[in-house]
């Protein structure tokens, strides 16, 4: 194992901050991303505990989940017109119409994102501004994956930001966004040139360097590739993984973060029965479920007392939800060609293992309880053969569920879902659909807590013996983890490992500090 970072903090930082009276303003800003957003709500909750104002920057499906912790939310496309005065709200800012504005209709999000991700900040920078100097903000904490607007505009500011890093570490966006390039057919080299040919882009990094004194490149983000300049450009970056658990850094990646300050949290839980954001349903008015948290909750405790497994199922909300790219209805594409199975296919398939490996005729006192969340489709059980022992709902209360306790976790393998379940001691199987879950997933066999399924990327003429053999190998690997002591085992032992990490006591004395300037921290390896 690596050595665990130690942080070692100015005499007077964190000095009394319980004791502190004056009351601080805070700028959150995330994306319509709930698993970008879920670990920032602990660390809201606790600081407005202790009396200070956090203000969200969001989108409007997120709503609930931010004023579950006594935060302000404020509505992204209303603070921002010059971006979404006369263009259509995407996923991710306006990409569509900028796609359309700038000749690049028909190409996918993420090459697109790739291109024009400066474009879309450039116009979210001047509301933003405005939005910080209204909440009167001290201190910001922001996604760097996605809004890179946030740590120019705290630049610009001139206030201190904290990147919250929801991956698991710096190293690991390389090996993601490696994947991505291969699932879109393309080089680092040729994206770098798409980057460097595309004259708006050179016109945008011009035009923010002479109004802003904002000094961006065309290199940004891909050489080295998954180096982002909003982690260079924030004054630390929180992550929410122990570094026994961080991906590694290749050494261009490591040089390109030098003198750049990574603080290893562990997960980031919020307390029992907190709101959490949900699947990504574009339409917000399509956004608001049926929240079944109550009865699987009841569900869930009477299994437990009665003796009977329980075994969670949730992909996520990405691949169950609308995104273009990796969501319900999307296959990779390779060389122009969509390959593997869908979304939808390969959610039904894992959700059909579960119920045929655990399933049974009635729900009775000795059958396990399948707990599975399906994201906002509404087709989403369509064509399957649901047994009595199932509760199937939209949403489900994760932590709080794998809190009660859980004898197997179906999970895509996303960054929360991982760490939230090895801080429970939980033994996984993991179907990873995209970017870092598939690392997620060889990290879980690794650590042998549990085994993962590779999704199928062959031609579409093979995908109905695909499906059947990813459901069989699904079910498979569910009776191999649920037969075999010593997945749980190794799992109990990382939760232990897990329990040594700040969490969100760590990251609120930080933000604390940055709101009061007691900076800089000094950091430094502990012993072996």
């Amino acid at each position: 194992k690596r050595n665990a970072l130690a942080i070692v903090l100015p005499r007077t930082f964190g000095v009394n901050m319980e004791m502190q009276t004056q009351s601080s303003s805070f700028a959150f800003i995330f994306p319509l991303a709930s698993g970008h957003i879920n670990p920032s709500l602990a660390i809201a909750r606790s600081l407005v505990q202790q009396g200070h104002d956090v203000h969200y920057l969001c989108r409007e499906q997120m709503r609930e989940a931010i004023e579950d912790t006594g935060a302000v939310f404020h509505n992204d496309i209303e603070t921002q017109p010059e971006l979404y005065a006369g263009r259509d709200p995407s996923m991710w800012g306006a990409l569509g119409s900028l796609q359309e504005e700038y000749g690049m209709k028909g190409e996918s999000f993420s090459q697109a994102r790739l291109k024009m991700r400066e474009l879309a900040a450039e116009l979210m920078l001047p509301g933003t501004l405005r939005w910080l100097k209204k909440i009167n903000a001290q201190a910001m904490l922001c996604d760097p994956l996605i809004n890179l607007e946030a740590p120019l505009a705290a630049k610009v500011a001139g206030i201190p930001c904290a990147s919250l890093l929801t991956v698991a570490g710096p190293g690991g966006q390389e090996v993601a966004w490696g994947g991505v390039l291969n699932a879109l057919g393309m080089t680092t080299e040729q994206v770098l040139q798409e980057r460097r040919e595309f004259q708006g882009l050179q016109d945008c990094i011009e035009r923010l360097k002479k109004t802003y004194d904002l000094h961006l490149t065309v290199e940004d983000g891909v050489k080295p590739l998954g180096v982002f300049r909003s982690c260079l450009m924030s004054t630390l970056t929180l992550v929410t993984t122990a570094e026994f658990l961080a991906d590694p850094m290749s050494p261009e990646v490591s040089k390109a973060y030098t003198g750049h300050d990574f603080v290893y949290l562990g997960p980031l839980l919020d307390k029992p029965g907190a709101k959490r954001a949900g699947g990504h349903k574009f339409d917000a008015a399509d956004h608001s479920g049926g929240d079944s948290s109550t009865t699987a909750l009841k569900l869930a405790r009477d299994a437990r007392a009665e003796g009977r497994p329980v075994v969670l199922v949730s992909l996520g909300t990405i691949i169950t939800g609308d995104h273009t790219d990796y969501g319900w209805g999307a296959r990779f594409i390779v060389e122009g060609q969509k390959v593997g199975i869908s979304g939808r296919e390969l959610c039904q398939a894992a959700w059909q293992a579960a119920f045929d490996v655990f399933g049974c005729d009635s729900n009775s006192m000795q059958s396990p309880l399948i707990l599975t969340a399906l994201g906002p489709q509404a087709d989403a059980l369509e064509g399957l053969k649901v047994p009595p022992n199932a509760f199937c709902s939209p949403t489900l209360p994760q932590v709080d569920l794998l809190r009660l306790g859980v004898d197997v976790f179906l999970t895509h393998g996303g960054q929360n879902s991982f760490m939230e379940a090895l801080s429970m001691g939980v033994p996984l199987v993991v179907c990873p659909g995209f970017a870092d879950q598939p690392v997620n997933a060889a990290k879980a066999e690794s650590l042998e807590i549990g085994l993962k399924v590779d999704r199928p990327m062959r031609p579409l003429e093979h995908a109905e013996a695909d499906i059947a053999a990813y459901r069989k190998t699904t079910a498979d690997a569910l009776r191999k983890v649920t037969q075999d002591p010593s997945f749980k085992q190794n799992a109990m032992s990382c939760a232990q490992a897990l329990r040594a990490c700040g969490g969100v006591s760590l990251a609120t004395r930080i933000l604390l500090g940055l709101a009061n300037s007691d900076l800089p921290l000094q950091l430094k390896l502990a012993g072996a």
